[in-house]
């Protein structure tokens, strides 16, 4: 998701009108933010999806899947994907293109207080979502998603640095509650446009997991 276009909004949202913020740039368009159509997005989904540790996962979350640009690659590479947002056409348009895969579960939830209980997974991926949320609300995310990941969990977080209307929380801050849940960095990839970090649980580089070294 790239939060480019929100930038256009007129005041930032407050904690009880997310839901308006929403509303409006959903309002003409399932895809506000282009992350089917641009090359940035295109781009940076390619180096998402190439900063994986492993080239499948057995089950997957992604939260705030939008419009499931991402959720579209992850299905490729997991043997079962849950994907959710909390927004109603943004649920409408997961549904919509990934619908016709048995192994792809799209649900209606909100971050944090709805994260699947019930879930244990080895990938969680936080795409631009997390900066939507107060720091108290990624802090309890971030909290959340350590609980849920298996053994060999792997997480995620790819965010958009520059500021913008919907914007709640730095993405540095962001970044920042991730990195002290105490998994292992295996990467950080800076630009002015993005930061992207992935994290696991074991301290093994991938060279040294598939016994190169």
């Amino acid at each position: 998701m790239n939060t480019s276009t929100a930038a256009t909004a007129d005041e930032p949202p407050e904690p009880g009108h997310q839901r308006a913020y929403f509303d409006a740039i959903y309002a003409e368009q399932d895809d506000p933010y282009g992350v089917r159509t641009r090359w940035y997005e295109r781009r940076k989904r390619e180096m998402l999806l190439a900063a994986l540790p492993r080239p499948r996962f057995r089950r997957a979350y992604e939260p705030g899947c939008g419009a499931a640009a991402l959720s579209l690659s992850l299905a490729e590479r997991c043997d079962e994907l849950w994907c959710s947002d909390f927004h109603p056409r943004a649920v409408a348009t997961a549904t919509s293109l990934l619908g016709h895969l048995p192994h792809v579960r799209v649900e209606q939830r909100s971050l944090p207080q709805e994260w699947p209980q019930d879930g244990r997974f080895d990938l969680v991926v936080l795409s631009e979502v997390s900066y939507f949320l107060t720091p108290d609300d990624v802090h309890a995310m971030a909290e959340r998603c350590n609980a849920s990941l298996n053994a060999d969990g792997v997480l995620v977080a790819c965010d958009w640095r520059p500021d913008f209307a919907g914007r709640r929380c730095p993405t540095d801050e962001v970044h920042r509650l991730l990195d002290g849940l105490g998994l292992h960095r295996l990467l950080r990839h800076e630009e002015d446009d993005f930061l992207l970090q992935v994290w696991q649980r074991s301290p093994h580089s991938v060279a040294q997991a598939e016994g190169i070294r």
